[in-house]
């Protein structure tokens, strides 16, 4: 028996110690890893599981929050800017010529004014008699200033704007509005009906009617302007200005330029309770 065992090869003896060999079809009904099984899912399904739900850090969301806000003050500047555009969008082309020509207009009045006053400083500077010369600078200036207060009657060129108010549907801020046109159109004396328009002047609702500084006034309502006509009508027929909102309330305006205007209203000089000269 010994002697069997010492003949038998090598390969038997290692053939003899090896486990079975496994059939292949056990191998197919073996589960599969879970490694594998992770693979079946798709590209797509990775990234969808990667996006939702959303990780949002702090940082990112205050950044949001600033674009945001960034955004919607753009989106209100556009609109804004879009609804002061729209009454010129729409003119004629002879209106917008005529809106430059008053710009350029009040450039030059502007212009004047500059060099009016630099000459008066040239003739304090040069005149042998600089006392003289001042009092009568002064002097001038008051009756300036006098016609500014409404303290002396004036008259020069101007225009007549009378609104016939037979609707009752005029107020206040319409002729306000017109009040205000008119003085950026380079007015300088104004008066309206019997009352004097100064720069305290207050207009009030009366009822149908309008009260000026206290002094109620009834259509039609008749302004009387002094300054430049040229500058004057176009003003208050712009598109969307004074004329056209008047007629949408159903009113008629008229305007009519004149080489002599007057204005005779007065006001009485007030002096003051408590601010004195402080010149010696």
């Amino acid at each position: 028996m010994s002697n069997e065992n010492e003949d038998e090869r090598p390969e038997q003896r290692l053939r003899r110690e090896l486990p079975e060999e496994v059939p292949a079809s056990a191998s197919s009904e073996a589960p599969i890893p879970e490694e594998r099984a992770v693979s079946t899912v798709t590209g797509r399904q990775r990234l969808v599981q990667g996006l939702w739900p959303p990780r949002v850090s702090r940082a990112q969301l205050i950044v949001a929050v600033l674009l945001f806000g960034l955004g919607f003050g753009l989106a209100v500047q556009v609109a804004s800017n879009s609804n002061s555009d729209s009454a010129l969008r729409g003119a004629r082309q002879e209106d917008l010529v005529r809106i430059l020509d008053e710009l350029d207009d009040r450039t030059q009045r502007l212009e004047d004014e500059k060099q009016g006053l630099q000459k008066q400083r040239d003739e304090l500077e040069n005149s042998s008699d600089q006392a003289e010369e001042a009092r009568k600078q002064t002097a001038e200036k008051e009756k300036q200033l006098g016609i500014l207060a409404g303290t002396v009657a004036a008259q020069g060129p101007g225009i007549t704007m009378t609104i016939d108010d037979t609707k009752g549907t005029v107020e206040a801020d319409m002729l306000l509005d017109a009040i205000q046109e008119l003085r950026a159109a380079g007015a300088e004396a104004i008066q309206v009906n019997e009352v004097r328009v100064v720069a305290n002047t207050y207009l009030t609702d009366s009822g149908k009617s309008v009260s000026v500084d206290g002094n109620k006034i009834n259509a039609p309502y008749r302004f009387k302007v002094i300054g430049k006509p040229q500058d004057l009508e176009p003003a208050l027929n712009i598109p969307g200005g004074v004329v056209q909102t008047l007629e949408k309330e159903q009113a008629t305006v008229t305007v009519e330029r004149s080489d002599k205007i007057v204005v005779d209203a007065l006001r009485a000089a007030k002096q003051p309770d408590y601010a004195r000269s402080s010149s010696r």
